[in-house]
């Protein structure tokens, strides 16, 4: 029997069937943002916005 762990560095978040369109367009222009924005700053960014409290130093491996 399997025991149920989250991966280290594992999150996940949810979207509302009216922001389908917003994440559809963000999807499609992934490869192109990330090339001047990276991953971690783009994460920070969304924790910030929405008042997501975490401490740097488990954000990452």
């Amino acid at each position: 029997m399997k025991v149920f762990a989250w991966q280290n560095g594992y999150g996940i978040f949810s979207i509302g069937v009216s922001q389908k369109e917003v994440l559809q367009h963000y999807i499609d222009g992934q490869m192109e943002h990330h090339r001047t924005h990276t991953f971690q700053d783009e994460y920070r960014a969304f924790l910030r916005k929405h008042g997501i409290k975490y401490d740097e130093k488990y954000v990452w491996d």
